[in-house]
């Protein structure tokens, strides 16, 4: 059974309504750079690559080596916490416009919800720059089957990304 708040909403809807807010605040921290604003370079093998690397030691401790995530990922652990979703194609990251993944890669989920949103999802800003962060991302998009990205890519357009 998923958790509910007082109001009765479940634990996920609250975060997926919270992450739309989120969108909208999105303007008071600083911008992404120009080359977020696009799709991520999920056809350059070299930034894939790149991204892949740099998944590997800065997301796959948590995210897991093959993008599947933890276990139980929509269910908060024992502490309240969201355990780390997948990225791959059983998740919900596609589900999220390009500008959003990258900004809460860089500043974390709490950056974007709201402080109260218990996460572990810090953000990176101090150990990633934004083309590394554009190329994990890039590699991550480049592992979902292609009516997945196509999704993804509708998504952006309708976002004007």
């Amino acid at each position: 059974m998923i958790p509910k708040d007082i109001t009765g909403e479940t634990m996920h809807a609250k975060a997926h309504t919270l992450c739309g807010l989120a969108v909208l605040a999105l303007p008071l921290l600083a911008p992404p750079p120009a080359s977020a604003e696009a799709l991520f370079p999920y056809t350059d093998t070299r930034e894939v690559a790149r991204g892949e690397a740099l998944y590997d030691d800065y997301c796959a401790a948590c995210h897991g080596a093959d993008l599947e995530g933890e276990p139980n990922w929509r269910q908060p652990d024992e502490d309240g916490y969201l355990p780390a979703p997948p990225h791959d194609a059983t998740g919900h990251t596609w589900h999220h416009p390009d500008e959003q993944l990258f900004m809460i890669t860089k500043y974390g989920t709490a950056a974007l919800v709201g402080d109260d949103y218990k996460t572990r999802m810090e953000g990176f800003a101090d150990q990633l720059d934004d083309d590394e962060i554009l190329a994990i991302l890039a590699y991550i998009k480049s592992t979902w089957p292609e009516r997945i990205i196509l999704r993804h890519d509708q998504m952006n357009t309708a976002e004007g990304q």
